[in-house]
């Protein structure tokens, strides 16, 4: 059974691979594209598809990630990151209860997710009371002030702060919040995959964040922030991060049923 489903779950679209034989306690994995390659959930589900996985994959569509390129260079935070991260956190409650109606599961939950992706079930992992197991992470925003100001380089300008733009960025550092997450999630199986390639503002607080909540951390080599290209979804790098999240999944999501 490998036919994708599509639909929607507070009004945001998904894309949904099943497994070979779903019941109502199969397994539900969510997870949120980044913006670089994949940046779509399309494209995620070709990147990541966890074939070999017996749980629901489930790719939600960020919000608010058309017209990125004009928003980031007007405020990288307040336009773009903050908005997008905060809505698909705020609304997940919502589209999981949703979700599980949709696809007939009460299964264990995961996440899965990269870059803005990977901020989004931070987000949710630190904010919101949902019962989650386990999750897996690759090139997540772990603290949004340096990100922000590496936007420097992108724009040729240095970022303009204020004080929402810091209040936003304090609610997205998930290092200093890690106690907080560790609060609500005393028994989660957290993965973090970072490529060596990365910029050091994605490096560095993904290290600091391993270390914050005793995470995995795992350093692939030659990756940069993007898993894939435009043109190719599946290649190395693509497959390297899938195999990982895989093993990862099977071993920590409810064993010993994957």
């Amino acid at each position: 059974m490998d036919e994708m489903i599509r639909g929607t779950a507070a009004g945001v679209p998904f894309l949904a691979r099943p497994p070979e034989h779903p019941t109502d306690r199969t397994p539900l994995l969510v997870g949120w594209h980044m913006l670089d390659p994949p940046r779509t959930e399309t494209a995620m589900a070709a990147a990541l598809p966890m074939a070999d996985v017996p749980a629901w994959r489930v790719y939600m569509r960020l919000p608010e990630c058309d017209d990125t390129d004009r928003r980031a260079a007007e405020d990288y935070v307040l336009m773009l990151i903050d908005p997008m991260v905060s809505t698909a956190s705020g609304m997940f409650p919502t589209a999981l209860s949703q979700l599980r109606s949709q696809l007939e599961t009460d299964g264990p939950l995961g996440f899965f997710g990269g870059s803005a992706g990977g901020a989004v079930a931070l987000q949710v992992l630190t904010e919101q009371d949902v019962d989650v197991g386990a999750v897996a992470l690759v090139n997540p925003i772990a603290q949004l002030e340096p990100v922000a100001d590496s936007t420097a380089n992108w724009f040729g300008t240095p970022f303009r702060w204020c004080y929402e733009s810091r209040a936003a960025a304090a609610r997205l550092d998930f290092v200093a919040r890690a106690d907080e997450l560790r609060r609500r999630h005393p028994e989660l199986a957290l993965l973090l995959v970072r490529g060596d390639e990365d910029e050091p503002e994605f490096r560095e607080p993904l290290g600091r964040l391993a270390k914050a909540l005793d995470a995995e951390l795992i350093d692939i080599p030659g990756l940069d922030h993007a898993l894939a290209t435009e043109l190719a979804p599946g290649n190395d790098d693509a497959r390297r991060v899938d195999e990982a999240f895989s093993d990862w999944f099977r071993r920590y999501l409810t064993p010993p049923l994957l």
